[in-house]
Order: C-alpha cells, then sequence, then structure tokens
C-alpha cells in the first residue's frame, strides 16, 4: 500500500462480553448454534468497525471467530484426534494437554474464506489475516503418525498454502504467518523452518508477513522473559535468514521489550512491521510515546518500510484498554508522518 508508515494490529482484539469471558485466552463460547455463527460474525463486524474508528490503516479479523489462533484453525483439520490429548511442553515454557496427530493430516474444506469475505465486504481499506505457522502449529500438538517434526511442519505448510490462496481469491490483501516458535527452536529455523515457511506462502501474489514475538502478555510468557537477562537477543538467529528469505515482512516486538532496536538492521532491505504497542502493559501508551519508538526504528529501516504494530495479541487485555491502545498507535504514527513531511 502506498501510505506511509501503515498501522494494524498483530493479532487478537478482546471478544465481546456476550460472546466469551473477558480477558481470558482458550475461554469457552458462551452462546451454541446458529447463535454462536451469528455471535462471532457480529463481533468479527465490530472489530473491523472499532479498528478503522481508532483510525488503523489495515483491518483485520481481530480473530474473533476462533477461541486461539493456531488450535481453532487445526481443528477444521483431518488427521487430528481432540478426544486423545497429551501433555507437552509449548516452546519450552509450560505444559498443556493437546490434541493428537493420530493419522494423515488433510483440510477438506477452508477453514476462515468465509469469515474473510464478511469482512472484506465490510470494508475498502486494506485486509490482513493471520495464519499459525507450520512451526508453530507442531508445537501445539502431540505426533503419534509421524515420528518426524519436520515431515509434520512440511504437511501443514501445504495445508496452509491452500487456505491462504483462498484467502487471497477472497480479497485478503496481506497474509500473515503467526511463527512465536523461531524465538525458541534456532536450530529447526536454521535447518528447514525457514524453508517451510516459504512452502506455506509460496505463490502468493498478497503480501507475506512472519510474525515473531515473546507471546501474549500472560504469566507463563512474562515469566519466561525475566529469565532472559537485560537483552533479548533471540531474533538474532533468525533475523539473517528471514532476511534471505522470500517473506516480504517480519514483524517484531519492541515497545515494553529488551530487545535492542539494532538488531532490526538484520532486516535491512525487508518491510519491518514494529510492535510499538506493548500488550503485556494494561497501561495505555501516549501518542508520544509510540512515535519516539518509530521514531528510533527509522536509524535501521527506511521510512517507507516501517509498518507500526502492536507487540502481540490483544485478547487478554481489557476491550477499553485495546481500544486505547489502538488509539494511540495511530496518533503516534500521525506524529511521526507529520516530522517526516515536515508538517
Amino acid at each position: 500500500m502506498s501510505t506511509l508508515l501503515p498501522t494494524s494490529i498483530v493479532g487478537s482484539l478482546p471478544k465481546p462480553s456476550w460472546l466469551a469471558e473477558p480477558e481470558t485466552l482458550w475461554s469457552p463460547w458462551k452462546l451454541e448454534g446458529a447463535e454462536l455463527d451469528e455471535g462471532r460474525r457480529d463481533a468479527l463486524h465490530l472489530a473491523a468497525a472499532e479498528q478503522a474508528l481508532a483510525g488503523l490503516d489495515i483491518i483485520s479479523d481481530g480473530e474473533q471467530t476462533r477461541q486461539h489462533f493456531v488450535t481453532t484453525f487445526i481443528e477444521h483439520l483431518s488427521g487430528v484426534d481432540f478426544s486423545r490429548r497429551e501433555t507437552v511442553r509449548i516452546r519450552n515454557r509450560y505444559d498443556a494437554s493437546v490434541p493428537t496427530v493420530s493419522g494423515p493430516v488433510g483440510r477438506e474444506h477452508s477453514v476462515f474464506v468465509d469469515d474473510a469475505v464478511a469482512l472484506r465486504a465490510q470494508t475498502d481499506r486494506p485486509l490482513k489475516w493471520a495464519l499459525p505457522g507450520p512451526m508453530t502449529m507442531i508445537d501445539t500438538l502431540y505426533d503419534a503418525h509421524y515420528g518426524s517434526r519436520e515431515q509434520l511442519a512440511r504437511e501443514f505448510a501445504g495445508i496452509l498454502n491452500q487456505e491462504a490462496r483462498e484467502l487471497e481469491a477472497a480479497g485478503v490483501d496481506i497474509i500473515q504467518f503467526d511463527e512465536p516458535a523461531f524465538n525458541v527452536f534456532f536450530d529447526d529455523v536454521r535447518d528447514w523452518g525457514v524453508e517451510v515457511l516459504e512452502r506455506a506462502a509460496e505463490g502468493l501474489r498478497a503480501e507475506t508477513v512472519v510474525h515473531i514475538c515473546y507471546g501474549y502478555g500472560i504469566k507463563a510468557n512474562t515469566d519466561w522473559k525475566a529469565t532472559l537477562g537485560s537483552q533479548w537477543r533471540q531474533y538474532e538467529e533468525t533475523f539473517p535468514l528471514l532476511r534471505a528469505s522470500s517473506i516480504d515482512t517480519v514483524s517484531l516486538e519492541s515497545r515494553g521489550s529488551r530487545v535492542p532496536m539494532e538488531l532490526v538492521e538484520l532486516l535491512r532491505g525487508k518491510k519491518v512491521m514494529l510492535g510499538a504497542i506493548d500488550v503485556a502493559d494494561s497501561r495505555i501508551e501516549t501518542p508520544q510515546e509510540v512515535a519516539d519508538t518509530l521514531r528510533e526504528a527509522l536509524a535501521f529501516v527506511d521510512a517507507d518500510r516501517l509498518c507500526p504494530s502492536t507487540n502481540c495479541g490483544m485478547a487478554p487485555l481489557a476491550r477499553t484498554v485495546a481500544q486505547g491502545k489502538m488509539r494511540a498507535l495511530a496518533a503516534g504514527t500521525a506524529l511521526l508522518r507529520a516530522e517526516l513531511s515536515g508538517d
């Protein structure tokens, strides 16, 4: 898009209290059947309206029709048994009960395309849709069939590519793959992770994004971050690989983190979606704070390659907080645009 410093959220927004429990990940739906279908679609339209009202340039679904950014996609695939559960370590950080891959995985129909069609009809702004990345998908399952993380990831990459191509045909302009696992499994990222990610994005005309963060602002993640020391340099492992990849844009966490800003230089030439909103803090940033974060990044990325965003999804936050943070993102970006244009 031609807009200087185009703004967007990264992923989720809080769901309305009539649809799911506020400020809660994995919250069960409060509705059932046809009422649930209508409620999710209403929440989708409401999320789009809130983003537009806040002044964001790019609209996304806010993950209003899914309980979880990974599992909801997997629920629609064959070969995964949700009644057969095992406890696994998620990103070497916390234990969770997850479904089992019991046979060949496959996708019999689209997962999000109907939602994308509905959202496309609501806005003429650029539309972004997030999908779980292959490596993050395999980290959220117990594999009792393939016996190879790489092979299962490759199978998922093909499935994701099918979904992404149909989303593109439905009018989605930007396809984002969420890969927080890239901040943990560095050997896999180097050996096959980037290649598999490229397979998921193969043949797309839409802009492609990979989002790599340190996770939602939940206790398991904040506790882990507290062990990372005064500088978080995990991106140093993956950015050079992604710079050489076919992925258009790399999304990273910045505001409120201990990520040295100079690591952005490792992405020189790529578009950079920079997190200027801290999703682990309920305090709403001031526009000047947002502008300061973005301005610092300009030493390492050209202004026409910088895309202001949130650090991660905002599902665990109160809706009023998320709304305020979106407004702050738009207002702070406007301050920097005015500086750059000399207004």
